[in-house]
C-alpha cells in the first residue's frame, strides 16, 4: 500500500574537507626543491532538486539522515584533494523548505528548481600555498574544515490550480472521479480520503488541476481532525469551490452552517511567505478566503437535496457567489461549472504572467569601521573569560593543528593581525585570562599577550616554533615586580652599611681621649723604607737604630 507523506524532518549534513599536506619536493641534484604539499578538496553540499517523477517525501520519512561525500587529501608534488560530489536530493515539485522554527528558507516550484540546504566544508591549503618569500618551507598545512549540519523541515503543498473545500462526505473525491481521470477511494463513512486527490480537467481550451483537500472541520485550523495536515495544499490554488452537502443525514447540518464552518477555519489559516529557491521573499501570499471562490450544491438528484438547494441558492447569491447545482451521479451541472473553473484559472494565469514594475535594488556597502569579529566578556567559576565569535576566527581555529607549533604560532599571527589582541586590551584582559574562541564546543586558551610576531623571521626546524620553547617567559608585570624587588634589596644593604658605618664612628670618638704618645701607624703599600720612616717618626732605620729606638 503507497503511504502519501507530505512532512518530513530531514538531517543533512555537508561533506568534510580535506586536509591539506606538508611535503618538501626532494630530487636528486636539487638539495632545494621547496614545499610541494597540495590542497585539500571541499566537501560536497547537499541540493534539494525538484524532480516531476516524485510525488511524496517518504524516502525522507524512511531515512532522514543524509550526508554528502567528504573531500580529498592533498598529496605530495601539488596533487590537489578531489571535491565532494554533491548530494542531490529529489523532492516533489511544491516543497517548501523551512527551519525548526517555521522561517521559510525556499519555495521549490518547477521541474529542476535547486537549494542548498547544507554547504560542504573548506579544504585546507597545503605547504606550498602558504609558502612566501619570508616563509619559504612552512612545516605545517591547514585542516580542512567540517561540513555544515542542518535539520530542516520538508512540506509538501500540492500544486493545483482549484481546490475542492468541505465537510466530510461531502462528495469532493466523487467530483474529482466525474470530472477527471482521477480515481481516489470513495464509500460512505466521513474521512474516507486521508491523503489530497489531484484530477486533471479539461474545459474548452483550458487544461488545469483540481484538488481534494480532505479532513476539514470546524476548529481544523486550531489541529483538530486532519484538517490542519492538509490546509498547506490549498495555498497554491488560485479559486476555491466550496462543496455543499445537500442532502446530509444529519440534523444539526445545513449548507449554509457548512459554508459559514470551513469559511472560518480559511480565514483562520495564514499561509507562508513567498519565497524563491535563492531564499529571496516575495510578496505575501494572498489569504484563502480572499481568493476567488465557487459555491457546489452536490447531490440535488435527491430529492431532499434539490429542495434544500432550492433553500440555501438565494442567499449564496445575496453574498456575490456563483452557485451550481450538481451531482456526481448523473453528471449534471458539471460542465458548466468546469468552464467557471476554467475563467477563474485563465484570470490567475495572465496575472501571473502580466510583468511586473522592476524591483529597485538598495546596495548598502559594509561600514568601513566594521569587525569581522565580536569579544564578549563573561564570568565562569568567577573568573572572567572572553568569548570570540566571528566566521573568520572560528574557521581558522578548526583549520589549526594544535599538535603543531608552527601552526599554533602561525593561527597567534593571524588573530593578532585581525585585531583581536588589541581589542582584548581594551576590554581590560589581563595576561592569563582565559578566552574562548567560538561557541560551547569553543577553543579555550590562556591569553599571553607578550608573544611576538614574526614567526617567520625566526630560524629553526620546519614545525616548531621557537616563541614556544621558553615556556616560562615573565610577563611585563612580573618584570616590573622584579625590577622593584632588586631596588628594594639595594636599599635594604645601603642602609643596613651606613648602620655600621656609624656604629664604627661612635667607637672611635669615644677611643680618642687616650694615650697621646700612640703613634699612628700608616702603610703605603709600596716602599717598605718609606713604611719605616713613618713608623720611626719620619727618621730612617739607621737613624733610629743609632738612637736606641730602632728594632733588630
Amino acid at each position: 500500500m503507497a503511504h502519501f507523506v507530505d512532512r518530513v524532518v530531514l538531517h543533512a549534513a555537508g561533506g568534510d574537507g580535506g586536509h591539506g599536506c606538508v611535503s618538501v619536493h626532494r630530487e636528486k641534484f636539487k638539495p632545494l626543491g621547496g614545499p610541494d604539499g597540495a590542497d585539500g578538496g571541499d566537501g560536497g553540499d547537499v541540493v534539494l532538486v525538484v524532480d516531476p517523477q516524485t510525488t511524496t517525501l517518504l524516502d525522507y520519512h524512511h531515512r532522514p539522515h543524509r550526508r554528502a561525500e567528504n573531500g580529498g587529501v592533498g598529496q605530495g608534488g601539488l596533487r590537489h584533494g578531489r571535491r565532494g560530489a554533491t548530494l542531490e536530493l529529489p523532492v516533489p515539485d511544491g516543497t517548501v523548505v523551512k527551519d525548526r522554527d517555521g522561517t521559510v528558507l525556499a519555495d521549490l516550484v518547477g521541474a529542476g528548481a535547486r537549494h542548498t540546504i547544507a554547504d560542504g566544508g573548506q579544504g585546507g591549503l597545503g605547504n606550498a600555498a602558504l609558502a612566501s618569500k619570508k616563509r619559504k618551507a612552512p612545516g605545517f598545512a591547514l585542516l580542512g574544515t567540517p561540513g555544515e549540519e542542518r535539520e530542516v523541515v520538508l512540506e509538501l503543498k500540492t500544486v493545483a490550480d482549484v481546490a475542492l473545500v468541505g465537510f466530510p462526505s461531502a462528495g469532493k473525491s466523487s467530483l474529482i472521479a466525474a470530472m477527471s481521470a482521477a480515481r481516489p477511494k470513495i464509500a460512505d463513512y466521513p474521512f474516507t480520503t486521508l491523503v489530497p486527490n489531484l484530477g486533471v480537467v479539461q474545459a474548452g481550451e483550458t487544461r488545469f488541476t483540481v484538488a481534494d483537500v480532505p479532513g476539514l472541520i470546524p476548529g481544523a485550523a486550531q489541529g483538530r481532525g486532519l484538517g490542519h495536515e492538509f490546509l498547506r495544499h490549498v495555498e497554491r490554488c488560485a479559486a476555491l469551490v466550496h462543496v455543499l452537502d445537500c442532502a446530509s443525514l444529519e440534523t444539526d447540518r445545513d449548507p449554509l452552517s457548512d459554508f459559514e464552518a470551513i469559511e472560518a477555519e480559511l480565514a483562520a489559516y495564514a499561509p507562508d511567505a513567498v519565497v524563491d529557491a535563492s531564499g529571496h521573499t516575495g510578496e505575501a501570499a494572498i489569504p484563502l478566503n480572499e481568493r476567488p471562490r465557487l459555491v457546489a450544491l452536490n447531490k440535488t438528484d435527491l430529492p431532499d437535496g434539490e429542495a434544500m438547494a432550492d433553500m440555501v441558492r438565494e442567499e449564496l447569491e445575496s453574498r456575490g457567489l456563483r452557485v451550481f447545482d450538481v451531482s456526481a451521479l448523473n453528471r449534471s451541472g458539471l460542465r458548466a461549472m468546469g468552464f467557471a473553473m476554467a475563467e477563474i484559472v485563465e484570470e490567475a494565469r495572465r496575472q501571473r504572467e502580466a510583468p511586473s514594475a522592476p524591483v529597485q535594488v538598495t546596495v548598502r556597502p559594509k561600514a568601513v569601521d566594521s569587525k569581522p569579529f565580536t569579544i564578549t566578556r563573561e564570568e565562569k567559576g568567577g573568573e572572567p573569560l572572553f568569548r570570540v565569535r566571528g566566521a573568520k576566527p572560528e574557521r581558522w581555529i578548526q583549520q589549526t593543528d594544535f599538535n603543531n607549533d608552527e601552526a599554533v604560532g602561525y593561527l597567534a599571527d593571524r588573530l593578532a593581525k585581525l585585531g583581536i589582541e588589541d581589542e582584548l586590551f581594551r576590554q581590560g584582559a589581563t595576561p592569563g585570562d582565559a578566552v574562548v574562541v567560538g561557541g560551547e564546543d569553543g577553543v579555550v586558551f590562556d591569553w599571553e599577550p607578550t608573544m611576538v610576531g614574526g614567526a617567520e623571521h625566526l630560524a629553526g626546524p620546519r614545525g616548531s616554533d621557537l616563541r614556544f620553547e621558553d615556556t616560562n617567559r615573565p610577563t611585563r608585570e612580573q618584570k616590573r615586580a622584579e625590577q622593584q624587588a632588586r631596588r628594594d634589596a639595594k636599599a635594604a644593604v645601603r642602609a643596613e652599611m651606613e648602620a655600621q658605618y656609624a656604629h664604627w664612628d661612635a667607637e672611635e670618638d669615644e677611643g680618642a681621649g687616650g694615650d697621646e704618645d700612640e703613634v699612628e701607624v700608616v702603610y703605603t703599600h709600596g716602599d717598605p723604607e718609606e713604611d719605616l720612616r713613618i713608623e720611626h717618626g719620619g727618621r730612617s732605620a739607621e737613624e733610629a737604630e743609632e738612637t736606641g729606638d730602632g728594632r733588630r
